[in-house]
């Protein structure tokens, strides 16, 4: 029979260490009435109740692991790909490229070309022993291609491709004197290969520059250069047989003909890259120097550079004012505030995108552009709060070497984190410091959705997705598409939890996560890639070695690339790798995994290179496509397309706004220069 027992009176008794038995919030009950003598004294009953917590802890993380263990043998477990090709290369690989039919490895020791069908090493380049860190390669056509390497100091190394031979053009920032050399830190080839782009840094600031590749100029010499080392090889085959032939008549050891083509044509020098833009980090706002905003309006150019906020009416009396009322009211955020300002020193690093012609982009009318040739850049450097864009077709008399006045500005609510474009280059996505991401329309130029996460993550990069219903960029606005398209958005956080956003050119964008933040730290990821051969596929690489293929719309993995028993992942936390968009196939570096007792050689005298074809797996039913709908009428279009397609084509009959602008501001500085020249009028009767 239980025995219900009060351990203390009603009244509240004085804290002490004699009444620790009374201390109790609550009566208790004893199956046992024997067991009210067997009360631990204290400390023994606080150590006691300590022990249960962390029993009790523990025992809910055992509970909760169980139940993650039980879902994940729920779930569908992913096939095993296993590779379907390797090639050993010599040395260290530390970066891959794939143009047309060739592969090129960056070693720690030059360059290595392999060609795509079998394998086989075609050509290498080791002329200074440099470790080559970064490649990019484009495929021009007729089997040229530019290459651009970054080597261990930071050089960049321009390369022609051609007949499997490596051609050096120019070493961009090469000079003479040591202490003035700037290290590339980032390097962006545009679609194409017309233009590219640089991020480079000293030891005290970093700047932008964009070079024009005179591409049609390479072809023509290339073809015109391998004209002449045919006739010269012809020449030598030639003279080779006429020398043979009178040794054998006459006996004589001496043959002596005049080459009709001369080695220096035969290797002559291709045209150098133009440089077009040189774009410096935005300089600190100041107070102002101007009297009245007449003067203010006198010192701006023209109405489009508005938004970076250099010519303002703000003091540096009137700043230091809201200063001090900040420093009175909030005391509390003095130390912060201090730490912020430590902080805030030039920007080191910019991201950048190169655009093709679209609406955001203010091109005079007298400048021609071309629909596939990208026409501005995208710039926005750390912890700005601007998106900057500028032109690339600008007259050559401007000097590059100016510091270049964006032709947008685009102010942003929090600083800008990360960015990125499509593929077509139709979209472009921002993501801020808040969690906050905008999907812009740049064909319209109006954004398409802004989402939010509402858990505290710190964005880390985005990632647009293939839609299993992708937009047709031929269509002038969304309204005509064959179906709906949706842009979707692959979100990855600084604590590798996955999220993916929706959003349908007519309608609600939805945002949901596809992977929490992992327990296990070997789970981190290292990397993600979106693979646009397959609807919502993506590539995600962990920091154990594990690479998986995605499928973001059921947030499943369905299927681990595996490299062989006896290789690992070659540095998973920064994996080499490359993904073939044209014979759709990823080319990943492994290294041999050590054996116990053995010790692990300091450099590796070769690398292993797997191949996982793509057309060798079931992928497909994987990754099914949704098939094509019939183009839909205007009358059966909702009203919001229907709208859409309609502000459209009346957008395109008016005159742009980039035409009208100009006449504009100079009616605008014309009115400002009256009112001037009136006011010192008055100004100089009251004198008088």
């Amino acid at each position: 029979m239980a025995v219900h027992i009060l351990k203390h009176p009603l009244e509240i008794p004085p804290p002490s260490e004699k009444d620790w038995l009374k201390d109790d919030k609550e009566d208790f009950f004893l199956q046992d009435p024997d067991r009210e003598h067997d009360a631990l004294p204290q400390p023994f009953r606080m150590v006691n109740k300590l022990v249960t917590l962390v029993f009790e802890n523990a025992m809910e993380i055992i509970e909760r692991r169980e139940m993650l263990q039980e879902a994940e043998k729920l779930k569908v477990q992913p096939t095993n790909c296993f590779p379907t090709a390797e090639f050993q290369v010599t040395g260290r690989a530390n970066c891959l490229a794939v143009s047309g039919k060739y592969i090129f490895v960056g070693l720690s020791e030059g360059l290595a070309a392999f060609t795509v069908f079998n394998w086989e090493e075609v050509c290498a380049w080791d002329a200074v022993k440099t470790e080559i860190c970064a490649i990019r390669a484009l495929d021009l056509e007729n089997e040229h291609h530019i290459l651009l390497a970054v080597d261990e100091m930071g050089l960049v190394w321009f390369f022609c491709f051609h007949k499997e031979s490596f051609r050096l053009i120019k070493i961009l920032n090469e000079v003479e004197d040591i202490s003035r050399r700037s290290a590339c830190v980032e390097v962006v080839l545009s679609p194409g290969g017309d233009y590219a782009g640089f991020l480079l840094q000293d030891s005290t600031k970093a700047w932008l520059e964009i070079y024009r590749l005179p591409k049609d100029s390479w072809l023509k010499e290339m073809e015109k250069s391998s004209g002449a080392a045919a006739g010269l090889a012809h020449w030598r085959r030639r003279s080779t047989a006429v020398s043979m032939k009178s040794l054998e008549l006459c006996g004589d050891g001496s043959a002596e003909m005049e080459s009709p083509v001369s080695a220096t044509k035969a290797g002559a020098k291709l045209s150098l890259p133009v440089l077009l833009l040189k774009v410096k980090p935005p300089k600190p706002v100041t107070g102002s120097s101007f009297k009245s905003p007449l003067d203010a309006l006198k010192k701006v150019d023209d109405g489009i550079m508005l938004g970076l906020g250099y010519n303002h009416l703000i003091k540096d009396s009137q700043w230091e004012q809201q200063e001090g009322i900040f420093c009175s009211t909030y005391p509390e955020c003095l130390e912060a505030e201090g730490e912020r300002k430590n902080k805030e020193e030039i920007p080191r690093h910019a991201t950048f995108h190169f655009l093709l012609p679209s609406q955001i982009l203010q091109v005079q009318p007298e400048m021609k552009v071309q629909p596939d040739v990208p026409a501005g850049i995208s710039v926005h450097w750390d912890g700005s709060h601007n998106l900057c864009f500028y032109l690339l077709n600008h007259p050559l008399k401007d000097k590059a070497d100016s510091d270049p006045k964006p032709g947008v500005v685009w102010p942003c609510a929090a600083p800008i984190v990360c960015s990125a474009v499509s593929s077509c280059s139709r979209y472009l996505a921002l993501a801020y410091e808040d969690a906050t991401i905008t999907i812009w329309d740049t064909h319209l130029g109006y954004p398409l959705s802004v989402t939010a996460i509402l858990e505290e993550r710190l964005i880390r990069s985005i990632h647009f997705l293939q839609s299993s219903a992708a937009a047709s960029d031929e269509t002038p606005c969304p309204g005509t598409d064959p179906a709906c398209p949706i842009v979707q958005l692959l979100v990855l956080c600084t604590d590798s939890s996955f999220y993916l956003v929706k959003t349908p050119t007519a309608g609600k964008s939805s945002i949901t996560l596809l992977a929490d933040r992992p327990e296990d730290p070997n789970l981190a990821v290292s990397a993600v890639v979106p693979v646009l051969a397959f609807p919502s596929a993506a590539l995600v690489f962990f920091w154990n070695g594990t690479v998986s293929l995605m499928n973001t719309a059921t947030s499943q993995i369905v299927y681990c690339f595996s490299t062989p028993p006896s290789h690992a992942v070659a540095s998973p936390w920064q994996p080499v790798f490359t993904v073939d968009s044209v014979n759709w196939c990823l080319l990943l570096h492994g290294h041999k995994q050590q054996q116990r007792g053995a010790l692990a050689e300091t450099t590796a005298s070769h690398s292993s290179i797997f191949i996982f074809d793509f057309d060798s797996y079931p992928l497909k039913e994987a990754f099914p496509k949704e098939p094509n709908l019939p183009l839909k009428s205007l009358q059966n279009l909702p009203w919001v397309e229907r709208c859409n397609i309609f502000l459209h084509e009346r957008q395109q009959s008016l005159p742009a706004p980039r035409e009208l602008l100009p006449e504009y501001w100079s009616r605008l500085q014309a009115q400002a220069a009256a009112m001037d020249k009136e006011r010192q009028k008055e100004k100089g009767q009251k004198q008088l």
